[in-house]
């Protein structure tokens, strides 16, 4: 089977929980080969993304690890379907805008709940196109007119999450500082929050905000993206650090995480008070 370049994150995520199956139950990849009547070649190359595989082997793979959680294999099974059956979703036309733009839509697709810490930004997927321009205005380096329609385009498109006829889940947890900071001015700041107290009347979104008053708080420096996969062991996390997005999955890695989302939300105001608060601060910005 011909290496398929690049693979995306999603694909690389089935590999490596292959590669978390084979080692849980101690086997090396000449003993994998030897039950799977393959060599060890294909496996790595398959661990690693380098190779696709099919559903049907993931399952055979699964029941020679004796990996007994069916829910996990049917949801591994799925994820090697998508490869094989090369579908394209609508941020195949901006490979322009870089394969971890492009990783963090996928996530967001695929994700059956999505939660979300931001510190100074408001969340991209509740962002109003003035204020996203007015945001990635400020990249560095800067980006040309060309590209920068590009990027906000390409933002604005990957709201369209929260209209799926089945949307995820969507927690967004707000730093008050967020609200204050004034990307634009004040009349961009203001049609923003509009927009955050529209799209917080979805059903499946709530908005709650984390006010000055709470004090200190985890993770402060940074804003989290934690998406929730059909099943816990496939639960990933996007954070944002100056060389870009980083996408993390090991089982330590999610568990701190959605303790740092757990403490944050513990002390965020409920979802009402959050509007009270958002409306208050929009009215400060006058019409």
């Amino acid at each position: 089977m011909p290496a398929r370049k690049p693979p995306t994150e999603r694909q690389r995520r089935l590999g490596a929980e292959l590669r978390k199956m084979r080692e849980h139950v101690g086997l090396s990849l000449t003993e994998a080969a030897v039950i799977h009547r393959t060599d060890k070649t294909t496996i790595s190359n398959t661990e690693s993304a380098r190779f696709g595989v099919s559903a049907d082997r993931v399952r055979v793979w699964a029941a020679n690890y004796s990996c007994t959680d069916r829910e996990y294999v049917d949801a591994l099974a799925e994820m090697a379907r998508e490869r094989r059956a090369a579908i394209r979703y609508w941020w195949d036309e901006y490979r322009d805008a870089g394969a971890t733009a492009m990783d963090l839509a996928e996530m967001e697709h695929h994700a059956v709940a999505l939660r979300g810490v931001q510190i100074t930004h408001l969340p991209g997927l509740l962002q109003c196109e003035d204020y996203t321009r007015a945001v990635l205005d400020e990249a560095v380096p800067s980006l040309v007119p060309e590209d920068l329609d590009r990027r906000v385009a390409f933002r604005m498109r990957r709201s369209g999450v929260l209209d799926l006829p089945q949307p995820p889940e969507c927690t967004f947890l707000i730093h008050e500082a967020a609200l204050h900071m004034q990307f634009g001015g004040r009349k961009v700041v203001k049609k923003q929050l509009d927009h955050l107290l529209e799209q917080s009347e979805r059903e499946r979104v709530t908005i709650r905000v984390v006010p000055f008053s709470s004090g200190a708080f985890p993770s402060a420096g940074s804003s989290t993206h934690y998406a929730c996969g059909p099943v816990p062991q496939l639960d990933m996390v996007q954070v944002d650090v100056p060389t870009g997005p980083t996408f993390l999955h090991a089982e330590t890695q999610l568990a701190n995480y959605r303790a740092v989302l757990d403490r944050m939300e513990q002390r965020s105001l409920g979802p009402g008070q959050s509007q009270d608060l958002i409306r208050g601060i929009a009215k400060g910005h006058g019409a």
